[in-house]
């Protein structure tokens, strides 16, 4: 899974639009993640076909958007690949 695409699936726990998204993603990162609108809306429109996420509700030419179950499974699945990841890479030496 993308950066991207981790981001999108965890902040969609909560109902948000993709602006909401970019602008989350740009705080906790400090800046150092940027997601383009051209990349944000690609992505939302590809993880809404794939059933990851679908559209609560439309306001103002935004939409809504909230993880489903599936979505929920492949974040819970990534989420602990990132974990082990990290568990693994404890006491090893960057060169």
């Amino acid at each position: 899974m993308t950066e991207t695409g981790f981001y999108i699936l965890y902040y969609l726990q909560e109902e948000n639009h993709g602006y909401g998204i970019i602008q989350l993603v740009k705080e906790v990162t400090n800046e150092e993640i940027i997601i383009s609108a051209g990349t944000m809306y690609g992505s939302l429109s590809k993880m809404e076909k794939d059933g990851l996420i679908t559209v609560t509700k439309e306001e103002n030419r935004r939409k809504f958007y909230l993880v489903t179950d599936l979505g929920k499974e492949i974040l819970f699945i990534e989420i602990k690949r990132i974990e082990r990841l990290y568990k693994n890479s404890i006491g090893v030496k960057a060169t």
